[in-house]
Formats: C-alpha cells, sequence, structure tokens
C-alpha cells in the first residue's frame, strides 16, 4: 500500500489498524515486531511515522468477518453535539462533561472518541489529541488528519499548548502562586486502575498552581499545567497538602465527606481554557468551556 496525504504523519502501528479494519492490536504488533511488516523494504518500530509516498508492505492476514455499524445512544449523540466548542476541517474542540471516558475501555463501551467517530462518519481520522480523566470536565482537543495531530503532539511536546485548569483544593494559603515540580512515576494494577507515585526517579512534572477565591476551609485555584502526566494536578494538589474536593483515590476522605455534605457531587477539576497554534492556519487559538452549572452553584453555597 502506498501512504497517501490523509495518512502522512501517522504511527505506522496506527496506520495498519486503519487499514486492517478488525485486526487485533496484538496481532498488528506481533507483524511489526516479527519484521513481516516492511516501510520502503526496511524493518520499523511501532513507533516509526509513515510518510506520504512511503511503500507499505503488509503480509496476508485472515480478518474476522465485518460487524455491524455500532450506534451511539440518541442521548449520548445529542450531549457530545452539545458539547462541541470549536470545530473546523483540521481539528474540534469539545467540552467533554464529567463522568464520560474519553475512550472506551474497563466496561466503557463507547468514550467520547468511539462515539464521534460513529457520529461524524465523514471525518474519518479522528484522534485524541490529550486525554482527561473521566471525572474532569472541560476543554479536550480533538484531531481530524494525522498531519494536524502530529503538529498538535509536537507543540504538547514542546510546551507550547497552555492548558489552564480550576480546582477546588482542601484548606488556604497566603501565597498568591506556587509550583510543584515533584517527578511523577505512573502503576497499573492487574485490574487496569493506574495509580501514580511521588518519586525521585519519576518523570519530570511541573503545575503551577494560583489562588483565587477563598472559602471557610477551601479554596478555588488555577492551575497550569507545564507537563501533562497523568492525575497530575490532583497527585501534586495531594502532595502539597491541599488534596483536591471530590477526589477518592488522592484525595481527604473526611474533607470530600464535608464537600459532599454540602451538595458536592463530582470531582472538582474543570479544563478552563487550552491555547495552541492552528496547524493550518498558523493562528493562535483558546478554546474556554465555562465552569459547568453544577460546580457554579455549589460554589454560590460555599
Amino acid at each position: 500500500m502506498t501512504v497517501d496525504a490523509e495518512h502522512d504523519g501517522q504511527r505506522i502501528d496506527n496506520f495498519l489498524l486503519a487499514m486492517l479494519k478488525g485486526a487485533p492490536r496484538t496481532l498488528v504488533y506481533r507483524i511489526l515486531r516479527s519484521g513481516e511488516v516492511r516501510v520502503n523494504s526496511g524493518r520499523i518500530k511501532p513507533s516509526y511515522r509513515v510518510e506520504q509516498g512511503d511503500l507499505v508492505r503488509i503480509p496476508p492476514i485472515r480478518l474476522p468477518p465485518a460487524k455491524t455499524d455500532p450506534e451511539v445512544a440518541p442521548a449520548l449523540e445529542q450531549r457530545i453535539k452539545d458539547s462541541i466548542i470549536y470545530e473546523d476541517g483540521d481539528l474540534l474542540v469539545l467540552n467533554k462533561p464529567s463522568g464520560m471516558a474519553v475512550h472506551g475501555g474497563s466496561g466503557v463501551s463507547h468514550g467520547v472518541i468511539e462515539s464521534l467517530r460513529i457520529i461524524m462518519p465523514q471525518a474519518r481520522r479522528l484522534e485524541l489529541v490529550h486525554r482527561l480523566d473521566r471525572d474532569t470536565s472541560g476543554c479536550l482537543l480533538i484531531a481530524k488528519k494525522a498531519s494536524v495531530l502530529k503538529s498538535l503532539h509536537d507543540q504538547m511536546r514542546d510546551g507550547a499548548i497552555e492548558k489552564i485548569y480550576l480546582a477546588l483544593l482542601r484548606g488556604g494559603t497566603d501565597v498568591a502562586e506556587w509550583e510543584v515540580t515533584a517527578a511523577l512515576t505512573k502503576n497499573v494494577a492487574s485490574s487496569g486502575e493506574r495509580v501514580v507515585r511521588v518519586r525521585d526517579d519519576g518523570k519530570a512534572s511541573h503545575t503551577i498552581f494560583s489562588t483565587g477565591q477563598c472559602f471557610a476551609d477551601a479554596m478555588l485555584v488555577e492551575a497550569r499545567l507545564l507537563t501533562g502526566r497523568t492525575h497530575q494536578i490532583r497527585v501534586h494538589a495531594a502532595h502539597c497538602g491541599h488534596p483536591l474536593a471530590g477526589d477518592d483515590k488522592y484525595g481527604d476522605a473526611a474533607f470530600n465527606k464535608a464537600m459532599r455534605a454540602k451538595g458536592l457531587k463530582r470531582l472538582f477539576l474543570h479544563a478552563r481554557s487550552l491555547r495552541f497554534t492552528h496547524p493550518s492556519t498558523g493562528k493562535e487559538y483558546t478554546a474556554n468551556a465555562p465552569l459547568p452549572r453544577e460546580l457554579s452553584e455549589f460554589l454560590k453555597k460555599l
């Protein structure tokens, strides 16, 4: 197969999964490791990104019978469509609701990205640029083309995408701004649950917290991510003694109980804004997602 412009910049494993509809990931990685897949007559790693004009040799593979097209429940489809903040031919930004997984797995058949692919069949190359935890709401960036995905990933790696979150933390402080640079390491349990810990030999991580409105026993802060580690804000907040409200994994049980008694029913973490350079126009874009009503109403109670 010859790589066309639409797939330029896509990882070879994702290219094969797109070409071999229904092929298990284990099969794709097996033929990559064994060298049965060749690009321009040479062996490549699963991380290789194909380029327009590449000649990809794929061995004979027996694929399972084609499945009937999956469907998205009308209510979920409408909820996702109503959450789109911005869309053009290259990308879209979604104001993801809390409680909605960004991708399927762990008992979830359809996450945001799978649902969008079904809802928008004309956009064949939809891919997540980054992820949000299931309980986190707010700005989620999605690419429609492999070349756009690569450009946005490059920006993210270079720290050129600014992500600002709103979070409610336990306690208070007299400091207007503070930074946390504790290194983080991720462990995945046999159940698939991800747990992140502070460890000196972990990956470099950097969060800047800015104090906003203060309450009797909590404070609303802005958290700006300079790195994008799993659960970074939640773990860094807990590490500096100010765990997030509603955080059942890294938070404080007594504080969570007190917040629930006042009406908080979810993790108080919201991706408020996302600033990036558009890969096609070169212009700077900022997407803003207002604080969900359930969180703004809760702040009024506080």
